[in-house]
């Protein structure tokens, strides 16, 4: 069996790890960061369980572009969050998601990790497109986009 495939990316927020795991663990919250925000304005949302804990949901079905899934939160410390993330539209995938929280010298070290088993679809897919950099970008932009939101 094939190696999973990780991709990570990391920035640094001038502010302290349990100012920062809110934005995470609540998946409310989520529509102030991400990087597929508005990719369909007619998005369908669907939250369940309490915000910020372990179980809480999040499922969303939209357009092409957005294709549809769910999220739900596995873990929520001070430093860690894990999400585990399933895509059922346009192809069916799952995924671990985390982020880790570090204490730096000028804020916390923020790390953002996506790790996918192999499959059919993702060897496929890998042949045509480097995902760490189909992804990487999208991620470097969520990041920057958490860092202006829990900075502001």
């Amino acid at each position: 069996m094939a190696a999973p495939t990780t991709i990570e990316r990391e920035t640094v927020i001038t502010a302290r790890a349990t100012d920062i795991t809110p934005y995470l663990a609540d998946l409310h919250r989520w529509v102030e960061w991400s990087p597929w925000e508005g990719q369909d304005p007619a998005l369908q949302r669907t939250y369940t369980g309490e915000p910020g804990t372990v179980g809480s949901t999040y499922a969303w079905k939209g357009n092409r572009k957005a294709g549809a899934g769910s999220m739900a939160v596995t873990r929520v410390d001070a430093t860690e969050v894990d999400v585990d993330l399933q895509f059922t539209a346009p192809f069916k995938s799952s995924s671990a998601v985390a982020f880790r929280l570090h204490e730096a010298t000028d804020g916390t070290r923020v790390v953002w990790s996506m790790t996918s088993p192999q499959n059919l679809m993702s060897r496929v897919m890998g042949v045509f497109v480097n995902m760490d950099k189909f992804l990487g970008g999208d991620f470097e932009k969520g990041l920057a986009k958490l860092k202006a939101a829990v900075e502001h």
